[in-house]
């Protein structure tokens, strides 16, 4: 072999090691770890060692730098001295060229070795790395995995220079992150416009990325809007307010509501209902737990699975409770507002052909003012219930049975269908159209 065919086939050879070396790097760097574990997981040795390369890169990439810079070195050494000496000899035939052959010479070989350089050295094998990461980077786990044990003490020795070179500067060496939070919503971004993440799921994680930073008092029942119950009250009253409510759970109080004694479940009332056993709710009542209004939801998550309780009174700074905050407010903070167990997401009052109107019981008073021409609920209407069922237990006085009816206002209210304790249900048909049968309360 001539000394022409050497120095191509040796540079040939350098490129193709920087090619590979450039490959191997961006294809473990772009590897998706958790597919990496996967695979390792179906035993699949060279993910295994591909993955250990890519939560520990800091030693492979310097094993990757220094064999780049090695082959630059080598390159350089048969930089094509011979090949330009053998170009310049035809170049210095030509009579206003001669004088400059040899420069023009080395140029040309310079051009050509940095172009392929780029392209078979850089270019192409990034492009490969790129278009199977995993895949490239599980071929090249275990060569790369023994060079870097082969260069190990030149890279500690490279290493230690370079962050005590630092430590000189006044640069001091930060803790590697390998996943920050905003990455994970651009990643979540991403996944979203190219089809890989619902909407849904998106609004999920990142709802959850802000649990950390959402105080409690932002999800949770503003104090005027919680409905308490008086442990001193008479039991119908009581009854009255967990009729209508549709709640599961209630604070009770003793002479003010600052002065909460616990929290009851219907459940625990109507077990002892059950059972013919008296209902007083101060043996029903399990202690509160109080939580501050600056606690974190993500905190208070913590809380409910220490304590084992899905409820809380909220107070300030000064001891006052201003709300109740509850599991289910956490979920609605990550997944939005959900209708509970039995409610509507929207209550409908709907027109029949006849002239009557079905309505949901659950609708609020304006809405049923606004569906029945010339009806109006009375001036204190509004402070002892809020929707249709609390105006319906209020008139009869009691828990209604299905197929009640009573008159008001010029229209005939029908409790169409109950739900166990609670009016589902009612039908209202104008006194014009069916003579009244009024129930007295009982």
């Amino acid at each position: 072999m001539n000394q022409v065919a050497f120095e191509i086939t040796v540079i040939f050879l350098l490129l193709i090691a920087n090619g590979v070396f450039a490959m191997a790097e961006i294809a473990v760097v772009s590897a998706k770890k958790a597919r990496l574990r996967r695979l390792a997981d179906q035993g699949q040795s060279n993910a295994q060692v591909a993955l250990e390369l890519a939560e520990s890169p800091n030693r492979f990439l310097s094993t990757v730098q220094v064999g780049i810079t090695l082959v630059g070195i080598f390159a350089g050494a048969f930089g094509g001295a011979t090949l330009a000496a053998k170009l310049a000899q035809p170049i210095g035939q030509i009579t206003f060229l001669a004088g400059y052959a040899d420069k023009i010479a080395f140029g040309m070989v310079v051009a050509v070795i940095t172009y392929f350089s780029l392209v078979l050295g850089e270019l192409v094998p990034k492009r490969f790395g790129l278009s199977n990461p995993e895949g490239i980077s599980m071929a090249v786990a275990k060569p790369m995995n023994w060079l870097s044990r082969v260069a190990g003490p030149l890279v500690s020795f490279l290493s230690i220079s370079t962050e005590g070179l630092l430590r000189l500067l006044g640069f001091k060496p930060e803790k590697e992150v390998t996943v920050s939070e905003e990455e994970v919503r651009v990643l979540m971004q991403e996944g979203v416009r190219a089809g890989a993440f619902n909407k849904v799921e998106s609004h999920i994680i990142h709802s959850a990325l802000e649990l950390d930073q959402l105080p409690v008092r932002e999800i949770m029942t503003p104090r005027p809007k919680v409905i308490w119950l008086n442990q001193d009250d008479p039991h119908d009253q009581i009854w009255h307010k967990i009729v209508i409510s549709n709640h599961s759970h209630f604070p009770v109080y003793r002479e003010n509501r600052d002065n909460v004694v616990g929290i009851v479940s219907v459940k625990a009332i109507y077990a002892n209902l059950a059972a013919k056993v008296g209902v007083d709710l101060k043996d029903l009542t399990t202690p509160p737990l109080i939580v501050p209004e600056t606690q974190t939801v993500l905190q208070l998550v913590e809380t409910f699975k220490q304590s084992g309780k899905h409820f809380a009174m909220v107070t300030d700074e000064f001891g006052n409770i201003v709300g109740l905050v509850t599991l289910n407010d956490v979920m609605e903070a990550i997944v939005g507002r959900f209708p509970s167990q039995g409610e509507r997401a929207k209550p409908e009052a709907k027109k029949r052909d006849d002239g009557s109107w079905l309505i949901d019981a659950m609708i609020d008073l304006e809405a049923v003012e606004k569906a029945l021409p010339g009806f109006k609920f009375g001036g204190g209407a509004y402070t002892e219930y809020q929707t249709l069922a609390g105006f319906v237990v209020k008139t009869l006085g009691r828990v209604p049975r299905e197929g009640e009816t009573f008159e008001a206002e010029g229209y005939i209210f029908e409790v169409l269908d109950m739900d166990r304790h609670r009016v589902d249900k009612v039908l209202v048909m104008p006194t014009k159209t069916m003579p009244p049968q009024k129930i007295p309360a009982k």
